[in-house]
Formats: structure tokens, C-alpha cells, sequence
């Protein structure tokens, strides 16, 4: 059998992110410009308002509240969103009343929680059943209502609602999404210095239940 036009297949490992400093500059012929990588930070993502980009700050809020180690750069394609240095895994949505666009009203709050397949980056493709893979969910609701002193920097303007999945996988209502008012029927609002302490306290309570039902 001919097989001379058979392609071969093309193998390309993972490319593991290195940490910038934001100092570096764009090229042109191994000649520097007068643009840097900070710039484009500036210009990419200033707006921490918007619904993309505040759902990575929100995963960054969580992540110093759970003092991350910065060396580890976010992986876009994981199961889970961070996890701590003892292994805990957890996921993070966030919501607002005020958008960086034009309202009629204040958004309604609602959190997505669809289960979804683990990504195998190494295989590229979706694997085994779809699922919440975390141990935790942290639901982050920059509360503000005032869209002149809106500011996301500033902790005092979020609420976190920290649940242990199990509750997630039990809530009969809906198995993609949850509302604000049905998630303070499961769990109290919390401030940014409780966070880090409610993490593992709700961690705690998935072990028991995942311990539980095993027998």
C-alpha cells in the first residue's frame, strides 16, 4: 500500500508561561520600541469592571487572601480555578450590580455553576463526565451600588459567599446557575479577612461529607 502521502503527525509539548515583569519591550529586528508589555496591560486591562477581567481579579482577590505563590501563573485550562499550597481546590465566580456599560438598572446576580469536563491539556481534549471538580466554590459579589465610588481595589466593596461543593451538587433548583438569594440560604456573605479561614472551615466540611457517603 502507498502510504508517501501519509502526513506525520506533529507532536507539540505544553509551552510553560514564564513570569514577566512588565518591562519587556516589543521588537522589531532585535530592535526595541518604545512599547512595553506593561502598556499593554494598561491598555488590555484597565477596565476591571468588565465581566472578563473582573472574573480574573476576582481570582486574584482569592488568591492573596489564600496567600498564593505569584511564581505560579494562572492556568487558563484547569478543572479549578486556584488551589492552596496543601492542595485545596477551589473555584471562583464573580458578579456585579454596576457594569462598565451603559445600564437601565442594576444587573441581577446570578453565579454560574455548571459542571463541566476535566480539559486534558495533554491530549487536548475534554475527559470523563462533567462535574464540579473543585472543593470548594467562592462566589465574589463586588457589591457597590454607587457607580461614582465604584472601585475594585478597594475589599470593603466585596462580599464572598464561600460554599463547599456538596451543597452545589445537592442544590435541586438548577444545575447550571444559582441566584444571590438562593445562595444566602446556603451560606452568610463574608468579608476579604475571613476569607482565607472560611476556605478551609467549608474545605473541612466537604472531607466530611465526600467521608461520609463513602460508607
Amino acid at each position: 500500500m502507498n502510504t508517501g502521502n501519509k502526513k506525520e503527525k506533529i507532536k507539540l509539548k505544553a509551552i510553560k508561561p514564564t513570569l514577566k515583569t512588565g518591562a519587556e519591550k516589543l521588537t522589531v529586528e532585535n530592535v526595541e520600541t518604545k512599547y512595553s508589555l506593561l502598556n499593554f496591560w494598561q491598555w488590555s486591562v484597565s477596565d476591571i469592571l468588565s465581566n472578563a477581567t473582573r472574573g480574573r481579579f476576582a481570582e486574584f482577590i482569592v488568591g492573596t487572601a489564600i496567600d498564593m505563590d505569584l511564581q505560579n501563573l494562572r492556568d487558563e485550562w484547569d478543572a479549578y480555578d486556584l488551589s492552596t499550597e496543601d492542595g485545596v481546590k477551589i473555584e471562583i465566580k464573580s458578579a456585579s450590580y454596576i457594569q462598565s456599560w451603559q445600564q437601565s438598572d442594576y444587573s441581577r446576580i446570578n453565579f454560574s455553576i455548571k459542571p463541566t469536563k476535566h480539559w486534558d491539556a495533554k491530549n487536548g481534549m475534554s475527559r470523563g463526565e462533567a462535574k464540579r471538580h473543585a472543593d470548594v466554590y467562592v462566589f465574589c459579589l463586588l457589591k457597590h451600588k454607587d457607580q461614582k465610588t465604584i472601585n475594585p481595589l478597594q475589599m470593603e466593596q466585596w462580599d464572598f459567599y464561600v460554599v463547599p461543593t456538596h451543597k452545589l451538587d445537592n442544590y435541586a433548583r438548577s444545575k447550571s446557575s444559582i441566584t444571590l438569594n438562593s445562595l444566602k440560604k446556603l451560606v452568610q456573605a463574608n468579608s476579604y479577612f475571613e476569607l482565607k479561614e472560611k476556605i478551609y472551615e467549608k474545605y473541612t466540611e466537604q472531607l466530611k461529607h465526600k467521608s461520609k457517603n463513602l460508607f
